[in-house]
């Protein structure tokens, strides 16, 4: 995907805040970034900026809305590192720094890593696995913006609000992917990606995540 796509996408995911906002419900613009309030270990990869959770034998990568930043993920975060796995919020939510992400968990032994996309960077996971659909083990994306070809057939979850203006693609991503574990959950209301967790199916929201986690990391 080129330069101009990249950023047609961010355009994109930037109008669906706009608009959500119009409505007078949560947008990503109404939860301002968390400014580096984290229990997560400052770490660097390639160059840029992330946080690290726990130690475990299983890797999840973490890629935040626009609005958003890496501490944004603290919460999620904590909780699958509690079930055992290695957890890395990027800052940089370029489709290759997450790559540069999940090669450091590689190389550290980690062998088997999901990823986990919220709007922007739902996208940008989407872009990364469509031009390599067997880098992730499994996908977990609340919110995308834009469907796309050539993904893997690795299990993946799809996330969004009924009544937000794009909901329709993770319908389709569900549909038109491969693979025979592709599932959409389609919530109540129009919270946008990880303004889900500033409503009452937080909690459920992040049971689904974890409970995808655990059933297909490795034994």
């Amino acid at each position: 995907m080129g330069m101009l796509q990249i950023m047609a996408r961010t355009a994109l995911a930037l109008s669906v805040v706009m608009a959500l906002t119009s409505c007078g419900e949560p947008s990503e613009t109404s939860i301002p970034a968390s400014g580096g309030d984290t229990s997560g270990k400052a770490i660097a990869i390639e160059g840029s900026s992330a946080l690290q959770w726990g130690d475990g034998a299983y890797g999840v990568v973490l890629a935040h809305g626009a609005a958003f930043d890496a501490a944004s993920w603290e919460k999620q975060a904590v909780a699958i590192a509690h079930q055992g796995a290695t957890v890395i919020a990027v800052e940089n939510i370029d489709p290759d720094a997450i790559r540069d992400a999940v090669e450091k968990l590689q190389g550290e032994g980690v062998a088997d890593v999901a990823l986990i996309g919220a709007s922007a960077g739902a996208d940008a996971i989407l872009d990364l696995s469509s031009r390599d659909p067997r880098l992730a083990d499994q996908l977990i994306l609340l919110s995308p913006n834009a469907t796309v070809d050539g993904l893997g057939d690795q299990p993946k979850l799809f996330v969004a609000s009924k009544d937000e203006p794009l909901a329709h693609v993770s319908t389709e991503l569900a549909e038109s992917a491969p693979g025979d574990d592709n599932v959409v959950k389609i919530l109540a209301g129009s919270a946008h990606a990880q303004n889900i967790f500033a409503t009452n199916l937080a909690g459920p929201v992040l049971d689904a995540m974890l409970e995808r986690l655990k059933r297909f990391a490795p034994r």
